[in-house]
């Protein structure tokens, strides 16, 4: 693989004012063969006019978080990075190459998940080049690659995880953003990292089930979630019957046998987990009877 080395480079504002002014005193004995009419004198200026046009293409300028691939013939070089005026070989091509930070956004992929339920998903990745030589070398257009790279990585890691947690300690797409993240930074920096590029962040930005199944996994998520407190609504009331019995033993308020101990049980966790409002009954007759 082709990597990033240092090169080289002249500082350029000395030279441009060495050209400026041999430029000029070129064209003024140029001027001076033509009004005297010496060929000799007019060939020659003219070749040095030339020569100094052809230095100038030895100038460059580097902006901030801007890197300059400098290419002699078909041979890598080096890469220069310092902001300024630079002067190298005229002959050399100056490729340039951005270092700032970069982002976008996925665009909304259909996918299954690990349980093979189809989602839509989409994420926001922030990018920067760190290598210039590997990023214009090693891959043909590393923007490009960056998009197409990613969108495989996202399709990857959703096909990985479930959407919705269904078992103890398992990582979902849609409760474990975090370590969803940090895998998906992973997964792109692998793939990525060849093309001279460091993932900064990545993050899922869109998540939903699929529109052909979205109404049968709300239906899923409601049942679970009225089973949840079902089960609370359940411990809770049975806890408070057993500190109801409890209390009416320690303080011998009433002596219940088995069979009324089992109706007053029956009745207290009817009145606590109804969802309606309980009607007394007035019992004026005996359970025996």
């Amino acid at each position: 693989m082709i990597r990033e080395q240092k090169v080289s480079v002249l500082p350029g504002l000395p030279i441009l004012l060495l050209l400026i002014a041999t430029g000029g005193a070129s064209i003024w004995w140029l001027i001076r063969g033509v009004a005297s009419e010496n060929p000799s004198q007019v060939v020659l200026a003219s070749v040095v006019v030339m020569i100094i046009v052809i230095l100038y293409g030895g100038l460059f300028i580097v902006n901030p978080n801007q890197a300059r691939v400098l290419v002699l013939f078909g041979k890598y070089v080096g890469s220069a990075k310092a902001p300024g005026l630079w002067y190298t070989n005229p002959f050399m091509v100056k490729k340039k190459v951005s270092l700032r930070v970069r982002n976008f956004e996925t665009n909304k992929l259909k996918v299954n998940d690990k349980h093979s339920n189809p989602i839509d998903v989409a994420a926001v990745v922030v990018w920067k080049v760190v290598d210039s030589a590997e990023a214009l070398f090693e891959v043909d257009d590393y923007e490009e690659y960056v998009h197409v790279q990613s969108e495989s990585a996202v399709r990857t890691l959703a096909s990985r995880y479930p959407y919705d947690i269904h078992g103890p300690e398992e990582i979902s797409l849609s409760s474990h953003q975090t370590e969803v993240a940090k895998a998906l930074i992973e997964e792109l920096q692998d793939r990525l990292g060849k093309a001279g590029v460091n993932v900064i962040e990545a993050r899922l930005s869109h998540l939903a089930y699929a529109p052909e199944i979205a109404s049968a996994m709300l239906q899923r998520q409601q049942a679970s979630a009225i089973i949840a407190a079902r089960q609370k609504i359940v411990e809770g009331a049975v806890g408070m019957v057993e500190t109801a019995l409890d209390m009416l033993s320690s303080r011998q308020i009433i002596d219940l046998d088995g069979e009324r101990r089992a109706a007053m049980v029956s009745n207290l966790l009817v009145v606590l987990c109804s969802e309606r409002g309980t009607s007394p009954v007035i019992n004026a007759g005996s359970l025996y009877s």
